[in-house]
């Protein structure tokens, strides 16, 4: 394989598009950053840029369970 074909085929394994809906149902996103992804990205978006636009509210502390 050449340095062009491994190339390409990578950039094809990131190309994968995405519904920002299915989307933050995949990675537990709220509400509101799905909207702001939609807002800044549109319905559709590659998976790269998914990931690095995308934010998560940390998780609370374990001993605050209320």
């Amino acid at each position: 394989m050449t340095a062009t074909k491994a190339q390409q085929t990578r950039s094809f394994r990131l190309a994968r598009v995405w519904t920002i809906s299915d989307f933050a149902k995949r990675f537990r996103l709220d509400r509101l950053e799905e909207k702001r992804l939609l807002k800044l990205l549109g319905p559709t978006a590659t998976e790269r840029q998914l990931l690095l636009n995308a934010g998560r509210r940390p998780l609370n502390p374990a001993g605050d369970l209320s």
